[in-house]
């Protein structure tokens, strides 16, 4: 039984740390992607709208 409860457990962190890896690499790709377009375009960031007060300011990498 704890043989059978410790592959349990090994296999639900195996999970959670495939979940975590392809997260963090969707978000790299979609970065690296907006990086690309911006030199492509010779910007130097994106602008974004704020809703609240209605103006414009550079994207946060955390956006």
């Amino acid at each position: 039984m704890p043989v059978l409860l410790f592959w349990i457990l090994f296999g639900v962190a195996g999970w959670l740390f495939y979940k975590k890896f392809v997260a963090d690499a969707e978000k790299l790709s979609k970065k690296n992607k907006r990086v690309r377009k911006e030199q492509k375009n010779g910007a130097d960031g994106t602008l974004v709208k704020d809703p609240v007060t209605g103006e414009y300011r550079v994207k946060r990498d955390d956006e």
